[in-house]
């Protein structure tokens, strides 16, 4: 049997990277889900475990590659969804190892590992911030996640080989952990990033949410409901008021100024003048959305005035789509060679 010398190169290519190449086979990663543990997720108002579900993709070559370390990618997951919707363990309209396996194949990606924890809650979501209601989940994914990963896998650990990447409400928390933590994430990619805005009069208006009075009618509630109760127990938590722990931006119909404030306070674009110091400690700030996607397009193209305002290098697109339609593929063509280019990895052993 002969092979092309385009081959023969290609396999020793592979084998000195460590890789383990199986003729006629494509190499795929392993998904291993585990729980992790969080100190500060403990004692949380709403009443969630604080061992939370997290799932880890592991790449083709790390059974194999038993002296190999990797760089570690962060995602983020967005409110109303979980790390097994994503992660390939649950059927749903994207499947992360699957778009990983492809960029890797076609030679768009290099090999890392990625971690998304479940950020699903009572709530439906917790907006990866730090409240006595949801837990602290800026703390969990910047300091107790990083921290579980870089002692139990083969990890490169050090902050140029960690990103933090995110969509929906995952890109909201990857901008809002991004920019507080550059001594622990060098590189950050949002996709299609809610509640970068504060929101503006007319959530201190009446509304459904302040007719919700238990977790039973948080699951039938819609999704807008959803999400202002979510944002509520993320961002203006009430331990004297059970059994949901919240305070709304209206109350009996009439405005609480307060709490708008508080919202206001933990939207992304309130935030940034404060953080620009550490912003310019990141190797590299993307983020991008659908022009379908009106509000979060608005948004983002605020963030890119603000940091070209402040002189800092950014990549940023608006493209032809919806919140969903074309995540994967902008996952596969645009944030994993994103990541590949600016994370370190481990240099090749002679």
């Amino acid at each position: 049997m002969t092979y092309s010398l385009a081959f023969r190169l290609t396999l020793i290519i592979g084998l000195a990277a460590g890789c383990t190449l199986v003729f006629g086979e494509e190499q795929k990663g392993k998904v291993e889900r585990i729980k992790v543990h969080g100190k500060g997720l403990e004692g949380n108002l709403e009443g969630d475990s604080p061992d939370r579900d997290v799932t880890i993709y592991l790449p083709p070559s790390y059974q194999a590659a038993k002296k190999r370390r990797y760089p570690v990618l962060y995602m983020l997951h967005g409110f109303t969804d979980s790390d097994d919707k994503w992660m390939g363990l649950t059927k749903h309209w994207i499947n992360l190892p699957g778009v990983i396996d492809k960029a890797l194949s076609e030679g768009k990606a290099k090999e890392m590992i990625v971690v998304m924890p479940n950020a699903f809650t009572r709530f439906q979501g917790s907006m990866y911030s730090n409240s006595i209601t949801t837990g602290n989940w800026e703390d969990y994914v910047a300091h107790e996640l990083v921290a579980y990963m870089d002692s139990h896998y083969r990890t490169l650990a050090g902050v140029a080989s960690r990103g933090l990447a995110g969509h929906s409400m995952g890109g909201y928390g990857a901008m809002r952990i991004g920019m507080k933590h550059p001594e622990v994430f060098s590189n950050v990619y949002l996709l299609s990033p809610c509640c970068m805005t504060p929101p503006g009069p007319q959530q201190s208006r009446p509304s459904k949410a302040e007719a919700i009075k238990s977790f039973e009618e948080v699951d039938k509630a819609d999704f807008g409901t959803k999400a202002a109760l979510a944002s509520a127990a993320a961002w203006s938590p009430d331990p004297k008021n059970p059994p949901l722990y919240i305070e709304l931006p209206s109350k009996n119909g009439e405005p609480q100024p307060m709490v708008a404030a508080k919202w206001a306070a933990n939207a992304p674009l309130a935030m940034v003048d404060q953080y620009i110091p550490n912003l310019k400690q990141l190797k590299s700030i993307s983020f991008d959305a659908g022009d379908k996607d009106i509000g979060i397009a608005s948004g983002i193209k605020l963030l890119d005035k603000m940091l070209s305002d402040y002189e800092i290098p950014h990549f940023f697109e608006i493209y032809d789509g919806n919140h969903v339609n074309h995540i994967a593929n902008r996952i596969e063509t645009k944030l994993l060679p994103m990541f590949s280019e600016k994370l370190v990895f481990e240099k090749s052993r002679k």
